[in-house]
């Protein structure tokens, strides 16, 4: 059977191009689609980088299989569903065709032109480009609603953002199904708007500029500058060891060279992106395959103090002014680009740094670095959000209109991919945010919350908040913030529905279980669970009180002693999600219920808030969990039962409250930050 999403069948991928990435993008369709029976095929005219794109993918295979990464049957199914050709003929069939050539547009033009008849009318034709616009890679292409750009960083496989970049022509439902597809299959589709170089790529190629500037200026030598750049933006390599590692010197060249004539405006007349002498004169000397004199394993190249901060303000200074003046040009938003930044290139985030530096001075210091370099312009955002006298709130939500009749279901998706989407503070004060204001919008019928990509809805509470907890009372503050917001979500006069498209486990559930309705992801093995008590805590936004009326005290009881979980399944027999889809169907099925409801086709009865009126207690063997936490739980579900909900919820507050003051509280938490959950915590029952 070919992979299905969203009614789009997909049994073949062709990836024009062996050279340094196709081979990877390969890889990753390999790895998420041959479970499907998907066929992948690399196609090059080079015999040459054909032989070497095989070797190095059944190279990277081979090594994942040795980690335990693959298992020896995944490992050579893989290697089954890939194949690497130069007939071009081997692209019929393929639904979908990524073409990972060289950066030429006249190449990249003339493959199109030459897929174009052979593919079928309707397969998606997309161009990995990292800077050239849609409009003229597919200038040629007869049916240009289904071309798009689908911008992979290195390494393919592994890094997982992608900028998906839209051309004018390309049809906004084909836009929404890539994004959407390649979360589906371990991506974080990142929408910019189309312009040359796009989001990632001046800020990748203008820090190299900054950097080579200041080896030009004198303020240290190659080997030093990068060095300190890992510092001053928080990279893992410096920008000249990452020019080695991507064989980057001739694309930055022509890519600065390019954004210097197409970037010139009236406000920025003389744009600061164009390649450095140094480059060039790297080039001139020794070609592309010209490899930066940097540090080796485990080496430093430390500068003295006094040249040291010269350096780190120089590129800190030049990095906010190329990433706020990105954002000054409206091709992406704030919170997309923070993402993109901080995941794709690995680095401090410019509202991050900015955060950090205090934003009043974060603009001081690009308007000192300016001043001495007048062809970096201040960025207008930059300017604006320092007026605002605060700290930049960096959105942890991805939000989406989608219209239906009567209106449009705003879909809210909790996007915090390094830690599966778990909540922190910031991301429930976002979620009321955004709740109060589509209360306020006549034209919003309701919200749909779910999680970004494929794997979490909600993974849990943000461990770190909780190792911060010094005190009982902070304890409480923390959970009273969650349960706050999940009583404004169950009280709201929208209707509210959770769709759960991977794991629900603590704040995550907790969060799910306030909605007035759940729809699930069919097949998971593991969907819900509430595992506080294994790191010697309680659920604490709500959760002691509304699985009980959700599946029953009885089953309650025994899952949050245990920290057991439920499979799809399991959720849906016990009546915890009203119904269960296939992932590619599942947030249309949330969107169309939320409008059956707000419409008055559907309803949805609020939570019971009254007692439970069977609430036995059968005996559970908690294992090596902690004792104490176990009485202070069952004290508090037993309250809930016998006073009622909202009596609940305040007994909920206290038990957290007074948890905070145990051993066992300190035991289990450290625990899990030092050992992760696979190992039990040693819980002294006090």
């Amino acid at each position: 059977m070919p992979f299905t999403f969203a009614s789009r069948p997909i049994s073949k991928v062709a990836v024009i191009g062996s050279g340094q990435i196709g081979p990877d993008i390969a890889l990753h369709f390999a790895k998420a689609l041959q479970p499907a029976g998907v066929q992948v095929v690399v196609i090059d005219v080079s015999d040459a980088a054909l032989q070497a794109g095989q070797a190095r993918t059944w190279k990277k295979i081979d090594k994942g299989q040795e980690t335990g990464a693959f298992s020896p049957d995944q490992a050579a199914a893989m290697k089954a569903a890939l194949s690497f050709t130069s007939d071009y003929g081997q692209a019929a069939g393929a639904e979908l065709v990524v073409e990972a050539a060289t950066e030429d547009e006249g190449l990249k033009g003339r493959i199109f032109k030459q897929l174009e008849a052979i593919v079928a009318p309707g397969a998606i034709l997309l161009s990995n480009s990292s800077h050239l616009e849609p409009e003229r890679i597919f200038a040629n292409l007869g049916d240009k609603s289904r071309a798009a750009v689908a911008h992979y960083f290195f390494p393919a496989e592994r890094n997982v953002v992608i900028e998906i970049v839209a051309g004018k022509d390309t049809s906004p439902a084909m836009d929404r199904w890539l994004r959407r597809f390649y979360e589906a299959i371990g991506k974080v589709a990142i929408p910019v708007k189309s312009r040359y170089g796009y989001a990632a790529d001046p800020v990748f190629e203008g820090v190299f500029q900054a950097a080579c500037l200041c080896v030009e200026e004198g303020l240290g030598s190659i080997k030093e500058v990068d060095f300190a750049a890992r510092e001053a933006l928080g990279m893992t390599v410096g920008p000249f060891t990452a020019m080695n590692l991507t064989g980057g010197n001739p694309i930055t060249e022509h890519g600065l060279d390019t954004m210097h004539e197409r970037f010139a405006s009236a406000a920025w007349p003389t744009p600061w992106f164009k390649a450095p002498k140094l480059l060039k004169d790297k080039l001139a000397a020794e070609g592309a395959a010209g490899k930066w004199l940097v540090c080796g394993r485990g080496e430093t190249a430390e500068l003295p103090l006094e040249q040291k901060g010269p350096v780190l303000d120089a590129l800190r200074a030049a990095y906010l002014g190329i990433t706020f003046g990105i954002l000054d040009s409206g091709i992406i938003t704030l919170g997309d680009f923070e993402l993109c930044i901080e995941t794709a290139l690995d680095q401090i985030g410019p509202c991050r740094m900015a955060n950090q530096l205090g934003v009043p001075q974060a603009l001081a210091l690009v308007q000192a670095y300016a001043a001495t370099h007048p062809s970096m312009a201040v960025p207008q955002t930059l300017k604006k959000l320092a007026q605002m006298g605060q700290p930049i709130d960096v959105p942890n939500l991805a939000i989406e209109d989608v219209a239906v009749a009567g209106g449009v279901v705003r879909v809210v998706a909790i996007r915090r991919p390094k830690v599966l989407n778990a909540l922190n503070a910031q991301t429930y004060r976002q979620i009321d945010a955004e709740l109060a204001k589509a209360e306020a919008e006549p034209n919003v019928l309701g919200l749909v919350i779910t999680g970004a990509g494929s794997k979490a809805f909600v993974s849990g509470a943000d461990i770190g908040a909780l190792a911060k907890v010094q005190t009982p009372q902070d304890g409480y503050d923390l959970a009273n913030l969650g349960q706050s917001v999940g009583r404004r979500i169950e009280l709201a006069n929208k209707p509210v529905v959770a769709a759960l498209n991977g794991l629900a486990f603590g704040g995550g559930l907790e969060l799910a279980m306030a909605c007035r309705a759940r729809v699930a992801v069919a097949g998971s093995k593991a969907l819900a669970g509430l595992p506080e008590v294994n790191l010697g805590i309680l659920p604490g936004a709500g959760g002691t009180q509304r699985l009980p009326r959700l599946i029953g005290f009885a089953r309650a009881w025994q899952l949050i002693r245990t920290a057991g979980t439920l499979s799809s399944a399991q959720a849906l027999e016990f009546g915890l999600v009203r119904a269960l889809f296939p992932a590619d169907q599942l947030l249309d099925a949330a969107v169309a219920l939320v409008a059956e409801v707000a419409t008055g086709k559907v309803e949805l009865p609020r939570l019971e808030e009254g007692t439970i009126a069977e609430h036995a207690e059968p005996t559970v063997e908690i294992g090596h969990r902690s004792q104490a936490v176990d009485a202070i739980v069952c004290d508090v579900m037993r309250t809930g039962a016998t006073q009622g909900l909202v009596a609940g919820l305040q007994a909920e507050l206290e038990g957290f409250k007074n948890i905070c003051s145990l051993e066992d509280m300190r035991i289990g938490v450290q625990h899990f930050v030092q050992n992760g959950p696979k190992t039990p915590a040693p819980f002294v029952h006090k």
